[in-house]
């Protein structure tokens, strides 16, 4: 089975039933699932004509539009693997992306200018021909679907060989676990280069029938707008979408939660306090789950029982995971470690990289280098990464719990924990924070609320905290303190 197989209820099957609403500056464009499919079809026609075959990678550097969801459903049927590109990427991160993954073309939006590859650019509105071929080839479960290279928080990205399996054990789960129905209205804000916005969006919205309403990117001056005009009943963001939203008037804010089946957080930790704002404003929990690039979703809050601040929730369906240490022996309840998950949600490894590929994978099981901890009653939580923990005079201490507690403070709207340097201790936490609360009051707070050796040695305010796309903290692009 492959991703078609899924997809073709809806595409085939339901094909006067409306699919997509595209806000664009000139207006909203509608599509149903046939005009859809149609319109799949001559891409994969002019893929087909330029050469383009099963096998080849075909990058794909565009924003949020219409086109790179035919560029999806061709790809996928054709066998062809999408090299999603983030567009915030520059000459550096290209040419990196470009020289692993050699594509046979890159889709741009228009006149965009890249680093010489030696593939050709075509503009994606030059890719349309006629639908007298469909694309659909003999794939199998196993077949590349997509090569999605991490974020590159703290070196050169690697690119995931996500295979279609992977994206259907993926959507199946959600299906499941959302409840997502033909009915609900998917507000689609995220962007499609990510597998927040592909895997958990787009797939989730072409597998359930639902309607989507898509948008180049998150505006916070026009997604009120959105909300009151499409009336979704499901969306998808990170944590700064959700500090955006709850700057809201509470009237807005309630009108749009009168509305809605389901908030959904993810791709960076969110703030219990946001979590706790965000319900009073808009009547709703925001349900938070844990995925990856290579595994897609690990784990989530349920969508029926509680949704615990401070947690990522249960495994899902299909997906086991331990809490190992450093000797590979798992640890008790309410202990932190590694987080190891296996399941047929993680990728087939990573491409052309047998190096990396071997350091991931222990005896079947995918290494996340994220530090988690189990509940007794098995809700699990997240302690940062394992690169990230400070050992200071041999005591581990966990960047999260000194942010959190700082997000807690008045005055602190963003925190971000390192371990610096120190000559008698081997490493002492600092804090960047965003926001107008004084640092020594900030200090003095710690020094009251946490154990001596947890105290961060200073409060470095900042104007903002460096982000990807998706909202999380590059700590490496930091100001350096001393």
């Amino acid at each position: 089975m492959h991703l078609h197989h899924l997809f073709d209820a809806n595409l085939r099957g339901r094909p006067d039933a409306p699919a997509v609403d595209v806000i664009e500056a000139q207006g909203t464009r509608h599509r149903t699932f046939g005009a859809l499919e149609a319109d799949a079809a001559r891409t994969a026609q002019a893929l087909r004509a330029r050469g383009v075959t099963r096998g080849d990678r075909l990058a794909v550097y565009l924003p949020n539009r219409y086109e790179y969801l035919t560029l999806f459903l061709a790809c996928t049927r054709m066998g062809i693997i999408v090299v999603p590109i983030n567009i915030l990427y520059r000459e550096r991160e290209l040419t990196h992306i470009l020289a692993d993954a050699r594509p046979a073309a890159i889709v741009v939006d228009g006149a965009t200018e890249l680093p010489a590859s030696g593939a050709p650019v075509w503009p994606v509105d030059a890719l349309t021909g006629d639908a007298t071929w469909d694309g659909r080839e003999s794939l199998d479960g196993d077949t590349p679907a997509a090569l999605v290279y991490t974020s590159g928080t703290t070196g050169k990205s690697k690119g995931a060989v996500l295979t279609h399996n992977n994206f259907l054990a993926n959507a199946t789960a959600l299906l499941a676990a959302w409840r997502f129905e033909a009915s609900d209205r998917y507000l689609a804000t995220l962007p499609l280069f990510h597998v927040h916005g592909l895997a958990n969006g787009v797939v989730s919205w072409l597998a359930s029938g639902c309607r989507m309403i898509l948008t180049e990117r998150f505006q916070a001056d026009q997604v009120a707008g959105w909300f009151q005009a499409h009336r979704p009943t499901v969306f998808f963001g990170v944590p700064t979408m959700y500090h955006r939203l709850l700057q809201l008037p509470p009237d807005v804010a309630r009108e749009i939660g009168a509305g809605m089946r389901l908030f959904v957080c993810g791709s960076a930790p969110l703030p219990a306090p946001v979590m706790t704002a965000f319900e009073e404003r808009f009547g709703h929990v925001i349900l938070e789950r844990y995925g990856m690039s290579e595994t897609l979703m690990n784990i989530g809050n349920p969508y029926h029982g509680e949704r615990r601040p401070g947690s990522v929730g249960v495994p899902f369906p299909g997906v086991s995971v331990r809490l190992v240490d450093a000797n590979g022996t798992d640890v008790a309840d309410n202990e932190v470690a590694e987080v190891w998950v296996r399941g047929p949600n993680v990728c087939a490894g990573y491409w052309d990289n047998p190096e990396a590929t071997a350091r991931a994978w222990s005896q079947g099981w995918f290494r996340t280098g994220d530090l988690g901890s189990r509940s007794a009653d098995g809700y699990f939580s997240l302690h940062g990464r394992m690169s990230d923990l400070i050992i200071s005079g041999g005591f581990n201490i966990y960047p999260r719990e000194i942010e959190e507690l700082l997000l807690d403070l008045p005055g602190v709207q963003e925190a971000a924990v390192v371990g610096v340097p120190d000559a008698a201790r081997g490493e002492l936490p600092v804090a960047y924070v965003v926001g107008t609360a004084d640092p020594e009051a900030l200090l003095a707070a710690c020094r009251s609320q946490l154990a001596s050796f947890k105290v961060p040695r200073a409060v470095v305010p900042v104007a903002t905290l460096p982000r990807t796309a998706l909202g999380k903290v590059q700590k490496h692009l930091l100001p350096p303190w001393s």
